[in-house]
């Protein structure tokens, strides 16, 4: 287990996958508390890398295209301080940042780990229900269906077009873009068979965005939370593949199973792991109580 601590939040590491923590100080950036604890599968990983500096560093992961929806609905628009996959470094955990970085390296090339792009999203995305507002507007989801409400001082075209509904079966793709210079951001949705025409400012399908403050990190959340339930857009699953959860829970998949020597500690991690893929939509009701019965089956092997 490697594990390293610091004023960002804690990362650890067990040979099969990444546990970010984010911290709750002061100087953490809203949108990764409010992101929460994330678990990155060795799969989802293209590299990892720690850059040395004059106070400490930088320690960073490289996920594969395509494999979480928030990197790709934001496309690369995160700042730094907001992005959930890269954490500073003190002084005194330089040694801590360059093993961590080793053991993750090393596991990537013993599994054979593609690092190419991914076919489906294989992170779950943020859990809803999620709400955000932007300058002109605010967006709500609930999972299965979008609402956007207009403010008084959005445009007059998009007071004429009312407040819109959107349920996931109308919806072609999410897209959000931060402000640069004078330019507004957007959170855009795109019904099928709609191509937008008009800048956000005046798009029935989009909410305006200045800046990247507390709002705007919202609306990059729900964007995810939108794009993970669509299809890949390599024409993959819509959500992650749960097959290897399942088969873990079971005992059928390559570890140690649910065997009476499982350890009641992975026992718990595990059916809490499934009890939020549950939540977040990801498990049907059928799959979530299949791989929770397995779990409690090796609660009674352990026991």
């Amino acid at each position: 287990m490697a594990e390293l601590m610091g004023r960002d939040g804690t990362w650890s590491f067990d040979g099969e996958q990444v546990r970010i923590v984010p911290g709750r100080e002061r100087g953490v950036h809203r949108l990764r508390q409010d992101l929460g604890e994330i678990c990155v599968p060795l799969t989802a990983l293209a590299g990892v890398a720690y850059e040395p500096g004059r106070k400490g560093g930088r320690l960073r992961l490289r996920l594969r295209d395509g494999a979480d929806p928030l990197l790709y609905v934001t496309g690369g628009g995160l700042p730094d301080d907001a992005s959930p996959y890269q954490v500073a470094v003190d002084p005194d955990r330089t040694g801590v940042a360059e093993y961590f970085a080793d053991e993750v390296r090393q596991a990537l090339l013993l599994d054979q780990v593609d690092t190419g792009p991914a076919d489906r999203y294989l992170l779950p995305g943020p859990a809803v229900p999620l709400s955000a507002a932007g300058v002109d507007g605010t967006a709500t989801f609930d999972g299965e269906t979008v609402r956007v409400e207009w403010r008084w001082n959005t445009s007059e075209s998009k007071k004429q077009a009312g407040a819109r509904t959107y349920s996931l079966a109308d919806l072609e793709s999410v897209e959000w873009r931060p402000a640069v210079g004078l330019e507004s951001g957007y959170l855009r949705f795109r019904p099928k068979g709609e191509t937008p025409k008009a800048k956000p400012e005046h798009d029935p399908n989009a909410i305006e965005l200045w800046g990247f403050k507390k709002e705007s990190g919202q609306t990059a959340l729900l964007a995810a939370a939108v794009a993970v339930r669509l299809p890949h857009p390599s024409g993959g699953s819509a959500v992650p593949d749960v097959t290897p959860v399942l088969e873990k829970a079971a005992g059928t998949g390559g570890g140690s199973g649910g065997s009476g020597g499982e350890d009641a500690d992975v026992l718990l991690r595990r059916l809490r792991e499934l009890g939020e893929l549950h939540k977040d939509g990801i498990l049907t009701a059928e799959e979530f109580a299949t791989a929770k019965a397995a779990v409690l089956k090796g609660f009674q092997g352990a026991g």
